[in-house]
């Protein structure tokens, strides 16, 4: 809602989500389940339902939310870092924790525990703060490709793409 200045009267928040990403898409085509945007729902999860294989990738823009750069903080962001730069905010997955993280600038944790389910209900939360926190660049630690990590990779690639200047 803040991102939305006065632009808007009225936001009716209903607070933090149990997974926190937008939906999966999926188009169907010539008979094929296509995955044009991972979410909630894991392609393993849908594959298994579907017993069939899910065609990666888009064509182009087909769905929303499928702009290269798109849920971007002010921030730049550095993905699967294995060392942080002083001065860099932290976000952080997991117990194990990236080369030199005692010198960034802020730090949030998406799951202590690892868990994928938690960090994806984070995820946005996370990065708005550090992104109030004034670093010039969030660090992200890798997050395993797998289940909802594929979404929330998604996510923070999309956060890290080249910004369009005239947007």
């Amino acid at each position: 809602a803040a991102d939305l200045g006065d632009r808007i009267k009225l936001v009716v928040d209903g607070g933090a989500t149990p997974v926190g990403l937008e939906s999966t898409i999926l188009k169907v085509e010539d008979g094929k389940l296509r995955l044009l945007r991972p979410g909630g729902i894991g392609a393993e999860e849908i594959e298994a339902a579907a017993g069939a294989k899910l065609v990666r990738g888009a064509t182009g823009i087909e769905a929303p939310g499928m702009l290269a750069s798109h849920y971007a903080p002010g921030a730049a962001m550095r993905l699967n870092v294995q060392q942080i730069v002083r001065g860099e905010a932290l976000l952080a997955f997991g117990r194990n924790r990236a080369e030199g993280w005692q010198n960034a600038a802020a730090m949030r944790n998406l799951s202590e525990a690892g868990d994928l389910r938690e960090a994806a209900s984070n995820l946005f939360a996370a990065m708005q703060a550090l992104d109030r926190s004034g670093a010039a660049t969030i660090a992200v630690e890798p997050i395993p490709f797998e289940g909802l990590g594929e979404a929330i990779n998604d996510r923070l690639a999309r956060a890290a793409a080249p910004r369009d200047k005239q947007a």
